[in-house]
């Protein structure tokens, strides 16, 4: 690194010299130091190999100096990512973060590498240290002999100076529980995640993977409350509200009905479903909110309002999403057999065992019923 690029480091490092944001201060070296002039060699040095071991004998060197300890294994972290050897990335970038541990710099270069080595567990460990330390840092009280305008002005140029690198460790925390297969773990990077990045870009649907992994974990308890929370916090989000009305039309609670009732009605009048302009998202939304609004009648012995419900389903459903779709129409058979009337119930379900998924073999049980209750063609 040239002298320019430091004394360039060092002034935008001057900027959040205040205690409040002494966590999202850069890694500096002045200019003039025995440290800025092993670097200055290191810089002139043409040879991959001999600028590595010049950084190793720079760490050893000066080792009573933590950002200088930090920077070189940081280069030496990067050198080694270059060339692919990822292991020794990861060891050497987390001995810079020994030194400096809140380093944002240094994280995000983590974060690429576990990334790199699909260590998933990394990525989250290594995003949500930055997330912590960005928002701890911007959270601390005005210092004492601080004017309200400079301690503004530090607080805007902190946030500015740090938003790629703090957006890009939410970025890959997100993209981690997506990704994630096992349910309890993905729950456990949720759980993480959202104080580590409060208010974040992806609270919507990180609350609705949360909601969707519960359920998976069979924690009905937690997803009612964790998904009551997250409407409270937007009241017209529909997958909040269609995950929750799914969610209590299959609860033994004894509200939990009525529940699911208002939150699918709620869905349907949002969606507008049925409108010229309704695109394939709010068609699904409307339709799946049908679905569970007419089950939800139908669990209430309410079977002459339940069906046209889970009619509007069907029709909305079609070539929408087979296995919402194959739900509609087994809820619809089921509703159908229950008012006796089997010829009804017996063309959707003959329909619903033809959709491969979940539904499949319970439709065929159920068709086989319908059909033992009164002979086909009669």
């Amino acid at each position: 690194m040239n002298r320019t690029a430091l004394a360039l480091l060092l002034l935008s490092s001057l900027l959040l010299t205040a205690p409040a944001f002494a966590q999202l201060e850069k890694i500096t070296i002045p200019a003039g130091t025995p440290e800025d002039k092993a670097l200055q060699a290191i810089s002139d040095e043409p040879d991959a190999q001999k600028k590595l071991t010049m950084y190793e004998d720079f760490v050893r060197n000066f080792a009573s100096n933590p950002m200088a300890v930090a920077y070189g294994d940081w280069q030496i972290a990067q050198a080694y990512q270059t060339s692919g050897d990822l292991e020794k990335a990861l060891s050497y970038g987390d001995k810079a973060l020994t030194a400096r541990p809140d380093d944002l710099d240094v994280l995000v270069s983590q974060t690429n590498v576990a990334e790199q080595m699909k260590n998933s567990a990394k990525v989250v460990d290594y995003a949500i240290r930055g997330g912590k330390a960005y928002n701890t840092a911007l959270q601390q009280p005005r210092p004492e002999g601080v004017s309200d305008v400079e301690y503004a002005a530090r607080l805007a140029d902190a946030k500015s100076s740090n938003k790629s690198s703090y957006e890009f460790l939410e970025t890959a925390a997100f993209n981690t529980i997506v990704d994630e297969k096992d349910a309890k773990t993905r729950m456990n990077y949720i759980e993480r995640f959202t104080p580590a990045f409060p208010a974040s870009r992806f609270e919507e649907p990180v609350a609705q993977y949360a909601m969707f992994t519960l359920g998976q974990l069979n924690d009905s308890a937690r997803l009612l409350s964790y998904g009551e929370k997250a409407l409270a916090a937007n009241p017209h989000s529909m997958p909040t509200l269609l995950l929750l009305a799914n969610a209590y039309v299959e609860s033994t609670r004894p509200d939990s009905l009525a529940k699911a009732v208002t939150y699918s009605q709620k869905v349907i009048e949002l969606a507008k479903a049925d409108a010229p302009d309704a695109d394939k998202s709010r068609r699904l939304s409307g339709g799946v909110a049908h679905s569970t609004l007419g089950y939800a009648y139908a669990k209430q012995d309410k079977t002459a309002a339940a069906i046209p419900e889970l009619q509007s389903a069907a029709a909305l459903l079609r070539g929408q999403d087979d296995v919402a779709y194959a739900t509609a129409l087994y809820r619809l058979g089921w509703a159908f057999g229950k008012t006796n009337k089997i010829a009804e119930a017996r063309t959707v379900l003959e329909e619903a065992v033809k959709i491969p998924g979940p539904l499949q073999a319970p439709s065929r049980d159920l068709l086989n019923k319908v059909n033992a209750a009164r002979p086909k063609g009669k």
